[in-house]
């Protein structure tokens, strides 16, 4: 598994498996973010069989399932809100790790407006 971390909080990875999240849980990953839809290829596992996984070794995990080279606003917004509402450090995972890279690319502005917000209870 070739874990690329982008900051201190947010790393990608290719397609993960129900059998790796002890490993990952091990490694101090607290949420997973999934950002491919099921069923994109033969053999892929299921986001819910992820999800109870992790569920079940005390991570969180979420499913921000996004077309390939279709990146909408509303999944970039969906994206920041997700990352800025998550328990630290946050695994992002699809086929190649490359949507999972690109929202977090395309966010920053989001992601710090999102966490000034969070600073600021009752703005």
């Amino acid at each position: 598994m070739n874990i690329r971390f982008l900051s201190n909080n947010y790393a990608v990875v290719q397609q993960i498996t129900p059998a790796d999240i002890d490993d990952l849980r091990e490694q101090g990953f607290a949420a997973l973010v999934c950002t491919r839809p099921d069923g994109e290829e033969a053999g892929q596992p299921a986001f819910a069989a992820i999800g109870a996984q992790a569920r079940a070794a005390g991570m969180e995990a979420f499913w921000l399932p996004v077309t390939p080279g279709r990146i909408t606003d509303a999944d970039r917004a969906a994206f920041a809100v997700l990352y800025a509402n998550a328990p630290k450090p946050v695994l992002g995972f699809c086929r190649t790790g490359l949507r999972a890279e690109t929202l977090w690319n395309d966010t920053r502005d989001r992601r710090d407006a999102a966490a000034a917000q969070q600073a600021r209870p009752g703005d």
